[in-house]
């Protein structure tokens, strides 16, 4: 059976678009794509059973964003990845995601 496990919007020691603010929806969706792009850099594909997604979740404030890793529970592979996206998940933003973010201050 499908399910999935929350990893966030943004590496877990970096600030996020915050849920009602005006920007919000821009803001968390290009965080979300460039830090599904960042996980992607550092575990590697994912296997066949598995993926990485933007999920929506409902809150009272307004919908808000985050990375999910959708597995096959049947599929151990696929479920050590989750776990281990999970258990690892950057503190950071590598070099690449600040570039695209406009986080890197020029010399």
């Amino acid at each position: 059976m499908k399910d999935y496990i929350n990893i966030g919007s943004t590496p877990v020691e970096e600030d996020c678009a915050q849920v009602g603010q005006p920007d919000y929806p821009e803001q968390s969706r290009k965080e979300c794509q460039v830090f599904k792009k960042q996980l992607l850099r550092k575990f590697g594909e994912p296997p066949m059973s598995t993926r990485l997604a933007i999920k929506e979740f409902p809150h009272d404030f307004g919908t808000y964003r985050e990375v999910v890793v959708v597995y096959d529970d049947q599929d151990r592979e696929g479920l050590e990845y989750a776990l281990k996206l999970e258990g690892e998940t950057p503190e950071k933003w590598d070099e690449e995601a600040k570039k695209v973010l406009g986080l890197c201050l020029s010399g």
